[in-house]
């Protein structure tokens, strides 16, 4: 399913966040944007999710103007994961999990909801605190609960903002893994905001590199993760290292005021 983003301008007030923003996701992609803070990264996503009306602009699944979609039918196709999870939720893991089921219901839970629910708690690793209450849990523990709800909607297309917080390297590593599995088997389309470089280049098919809320380079990850235009988006100079033919940056020094 195609996500187009065709001139998408938002602002907070009177404060300009995205600015023209147009951008293709292709099925069977994985598409990450990335840039500092404040380059607009969560509200894109939030705005292609709805939860975010823009000014301007349009935001096309398949097509069809998001905005004539109702909610559950946009749910049916669009899976969210928040950067983290503030909120308390009195349920189990199990229960959490199921909500992501709420697009398909009709009146009642059915065997194929419970099933669908225990396959991705298996898939995620979760299946043995699927009882306890979401509250107890740790940080890590709530992100990787909030990626299997959204996995749980079986969405078309999976917007996640910064899905690796609070996970430690190793679940970093099995939580993008599984979702890259997940597009390339499933040929469905993520995109995500992140902003670890290293960990986009690794998982990416595709980069948007944001600055000051417009799109300043998008294209494949060995086009847009070099030394130039690290150091005009992020006032960083690095070194770029090959790592099995993927980009890999280290960062040296900021650059110094009045030479960028």
């Amino acid at each position: 399913m195609k996500l187009e983003i065709e001139g998408v301008q938002f602002s907070y007030k009177s404060t300009p966040v995205l600015n023209n923003i147009s951008l293709n996701v292709e099925e069977g992609t994985v598409l990450s944007l990335v840039g500092p803070n404040g380059s607009g990264k969560t509200t894109l996503l939030k705005c292609m999710n709805r939860i975010l009306n823009p000014k301007k602009g349009t935001i096309f699944l398949e097509g069809k103007d998001i905005s004539k979609l109702k909610a559950k039918e946009l749910a049916r196709f669009l899976g969210y994961v928040p950067q983290s999870a503030h909120d308390s939720f009195p349920l189990t893991v199990f229960d959490t999990v199921l909500l992501g089921r709420i697009p398909h219901l009709n009146f009642k839970i059915s065997d194929q909801d419970k099933e669908t629910v225990f396959a991705v708690l298996t898939l995620m690793g979760l299946e043995e605190i699927a009882f306890r209450t979401f509250n107890e849990l740790s940080g890590g523990e709530r992100q990787k609960v909030l990626v299997a709800r959204a996995l749980c909607q079986e969405p078309k297309v999976l917007l996640l903002d910064e899905p690796t917080s609070n996970l430690d390297l190793r679940y970093q590593l099995e939580v993008l893994s599984i979702i890259v599995n997940l597009v390339k088997d499933k040929g469905i389309s993520a995109v995500m905001a992140i902003h670890d470089l290293n960990l986009a280049s690794r998982f990416s098919d595709n980069i948007v590199m944001l600055k000051d809320g417009v799109i300043y380079a998008v294209g494949e990850v060995r086009e847009i993760l070099n030394s130039k235009n690290i150091r005009e988006v992020y006032g960083v100079d690095t070194t770029i290292n090959n790592d099995s033919g993927r980009p890999y940056v280290i960062p040296l020094a900021p650059v110094a005021k009045g030479s960028e």
